[in-house]
C-alpha cells in the first residue's frame, strides 16, 4: 500500500474508533444539562406561591431555618427583628439573637369577620428600629406566621431600608389545615419553634425596644 494511501487510513481508523467516545461525552454532557434543568425547574415549582398577606414590596424572602442558617454565617451583619407583641415575646418563646421591637399592639376591639381581636400598628415602629440598625442592613423581619412582619417589611421599605427579608412561616409556623388532624388550627406546620431551631423564654430587656405608649 502506498504511503499516502497507509496515512490516510491510519488517520480514518483513528477517528472512527474516537467517535462513539466522543458520542459517549455529548451524550452525558446533555444528559447533565437536562437533569440540571430538570432540577432547576423542579426546585422553583417546589415553592409555592406566598399568600397576598405574606408578600411585600421588597420581595425578598426566607423561611424560619433559612433565616437561623443567615444569621449563623454573618451574626454581626444580619439582625432578626421579632415585630410581635412583647406577651407573645415573653409567653411564647422567642429566637434567641432576636430583637423585639413591635410593630402592632394587642386592642380589645373585636373584628367578627377575621374572629380575632384587632392590633393597632404602631406610629413610632420605624423610628425604634433605627435605633438599632441602618438603611443598608440586613434584617431578617419575624412575626407569628408571617402577616404582620410583611407589614413590618413594607414600613421599613418605605423609610429607605433596603434589604429586609420577611420570615414567611414566623415564629409559630402555619396552621394544620387536614381537616381529619385532631391538630387541625394548630400551628404546627412550619415557623421557628417547630424547625428545631434555639428559642427561650429568657428575657433580655435591653433587647426589647418597646413604644413609650400603647
Amino acid at each position: 500500500m502506498p504511503k499516502r494511501c497507509s496515512e490516510m487510513f491510519r488517520t480514518f481508523v483513528a477517528v472512527t474508533l474516537a467517535l462513539p467516545a466522543f458520542a459517549l461525552i455529548v451524550t452525558i454532557g446533555l444528559a447533565n444539562t437536562a437533569s440540571a434543568a430538570g432540577e432547576t425547574t423542579a426546585s422553583k415549582e417546589a415553592q409555592p406561591q406566598l399568600p397576598a398577606e405574606k408578600q411585600t414590596t421588597l420581595g425578598f424572602y426566607v423561611t424560619a431555618r433559612e433565616a437561623y442558617e443567615k444569621w449563623k454565617a454573618a451574626p454581626e451583619k444580619v439582625t432578626i427583628l421579632d415585630v410581635r407583641t412583647p406577651e407573645e415575646f415573653i409567653f411564647i418563646g422567642h429566637a434567641e439573637m432576636a430583637w423585639n421591637i413591635p410593630v402592632a399592639a394587642q386592642t380589645f376591639q373585636w373584628e367578627a369577620d377575621k374572629k380575632q381581636f384587632k392590633m393597632q400598628p404602631l406610629a413610632d415602629f420605624v423610628s425604634r428600629v433605627q435605633k438599632v440598625a441602618k438603611s443598608d442592613d440586613t434584617l431578617l423581619v419575624m412575626c407569628r406566621s408571617g402577616g404582620r412582619s410583611a407589614l413590618a417589611v413594607n414600613a421599613l421599605g418605605r423609610a429607605g431600608f433596603k434589604n429586609v427579608y420577611n420570615i414567611t412561616d414566623g415564629m409559630e409556623g402555619d396552621a394544620v389545615k387536614d381537616p381529619d388532624s385532631v391538630f387541625r388550627g394548630q400551628r404546627l406546620v412550619n415557623g421557628w419553634k417547630n424547625s428545631g431551631l434555639p428559642w427561650t423564654y429568657h428575657v433580655d430587656p435591653i433587647r426589647m425596644v418597646l413604644p413609650s405608649e400603647r
